[in-house]
């Protein structure tokens, strides 16, 4: 008997035909001599009702006794269903238990609260609304690839394990093979020559820099991996551990960086849409009322563009209720990020022509001296998505700005040789993926929409 998945079963409808399926019981309910299973196996939302009766030889023993989170494998015939709302339900021929539930399996009929469902997080994929969320990550992950591929890009792995640290903020997870417990108890300064790879390591918050390096000998590249950040953030936007969409490309500046983010961000959208429809829709019906609108709405026309100097001075007029002052000089905080696409534009943004002192030194100087070539896209309901640059190819001004920073140049010194031998305009940026997702899917908290959340204080499972 030919084995299906749910979602294949759902797809063909082949009434009259029989398969054997396998997956774990949503719900059971008990006649007579007639149990009704609603059996889910992951791989749609939708779960296909078993109808098992008094025929089956272990129904007294087992069937009748089934409980929600136990695995089965039934054998049946497809049959046009009379029930409202679904089109076809199997008849069983046979089922087994492969793997008991007990009563006290916390996922039950009632819905649990998100936060109780980060407490059983080895469990919590198999909820309808967190195993929707996992099938749109995996459409997204593969559309990132696809995307990606058609252009010329070629994936680069950059390395997990630095001893830069990119963004400058020296919030890095350290990597070591030191006896520590050993080391706490003599006191003292560490000796990193000591260490397995003779200096401090730490964790990559970025794989910039070394894509950079791909970038100048293939053309087009990019990295998607885990990146950290040791930052003490309880939000419901941040992570310790997060995934990064990294590309590079050289021959380019600031507005084919642009260009290609925002192609890049209406592609994510559009395949979700076209490819995600059932996990979409059960989002928008429980999470957010308005989700499709706004995917819709990022579609629906270019995105607005305006230098920070510009950003700055709308905010200021509009004089809105912030907790941090809009000023000049300062970074936008995720309240000025929401206003601007929430209030006063409602839809993306991207802001241009940051000051440089708040920015790292890899971004190229404008002719003004005062600001750099970078630009961040922001999202409704998300604040900063995608971060990004045209990156400082001059090798005097990349150094200038380096020693300016305090930064050693011996431990930079691959990364100059970039600018030294055929240096070429290059640019990138960085999409937060979960933050992607988070849009995507309504979700309001970004611990939601990666498998295991890794943040201050929690490192569970």
């Amino acid at each position: 008997m030919q084995y299906k998945r749910i979602i294949e079963v759902m797809a063909e409808k082949a009434v009259g035909l029989q398969f054997e399926v396998r997956g774990w019981v949503r719900s059971c309910r008990n006649s007579k001599e007639v149990t009704f299973i609603d059996l889910n196996d992951g791989s749609c939302l939708a779960s296909l009702q078993v109808v098992a009766d008094g025929a089956l030889a272990n129904y007294a023993d087992e069937v009748k006794r089934l409980s929600n989170g136990s695995a089965v494998v039934v054998m049946g015939e497809l049959c046009v269903s009379p029930a409202q709302g679904q089109a076809v339900e199997l008849r069983a021929a046979s089922l087994k238990v492969v793997g008991w539930a007990p009563e006290e399996y916390p996922l039950q009929k009632k819905r649990q609260s998100f936060e109780f469902l980060r407490e059983i997080a080895h469990l919590r994929p198999r909820t309808n609304s967190l195993g929707a969320v996992a099938r749109v990550r995996s459409a997204l992950s593969y559309a990132v690839h696809t995307f990606f591929k058609e252009r010329g890009f070629f994936y680069v792995h950059t390395p997990i394990i630095s001893t830069g640290d990119c963004e400058g903020a020296g919030e890095t997870f350290t990597v070591s093979a030191l006896n520590l417990e050993q080391l706490a108890k003599e006191g003292g300064n560490i000796d990193w020559s000591q260490d397995f790879f003779g200096r401090r390591a730490n964790l990559t918050v970025s794989g910039q820099l070394e894509a950079e390096a791909y970038a100048m000998a293939l053309g087009r590249v990019y990295t998607f991996g885990p990146t950290f950040r040791a930052e003490n953030s309880n939000t419901s936007r941040h992570l310790a551990e997060f995934w990064m969409v990294e590309p590079e490309m050289t021959f380019c500046d600031l507005n084919d960086d642009i260009d290609l983010a925002e192609t890049f961000l209406k592609y994510l959208v559009r395949y979700a849409l076209d490819h995600c429809q059932d996990d979409l829709a059960l989002m928008e019906n429980f999470i957010d009322k308005e989700l499709l609108f706004r995917l819709e709405n990022v579609l629906a026309k270019e995105f607005v563009r305006l230098p920070y100097t510009e950003a700055v001075r709308l905010l200021t007029e509009a004089k809105g209720d912030f907790a941090y002052q809009v000023q000049w000089g300062a970074d936008l905080h995720s309240e000025h990020e929401r206003f601007l696409t929430e209030q006063i534009f409602k839809q993306p943004v991207v802001v241009t022509d940051y000051p440089m002192a708040i920015k790292p030194f890899y971004m190229r100087a404008n002719d003004d001296g005062r600001t750099v070539a970078a630009m961040d896209i922001l999202f409704p309901g998300i604040g900063e998505i995608v971060g990004g640059s045209q990156r400082e190819e001059r090798l005097d001004r990349l150094v200038a700005r380096m020693e300016a920073a305090g930064m050693g140049l011996d431990d930079y010194q691959w990364y100059l040789d970039l600018r030294r031998y055929g240096s070429a305009p290059h640019a990138g940026f960085g999409l937060g993926f979960e933050r992607i997702v988070q849009f995507v899917t309504g979700m309001k908290n970004i611990r939601e929409v990666i498998p295991f959340p890794r943040t201050p204080g929690s490192a569970a499972f």
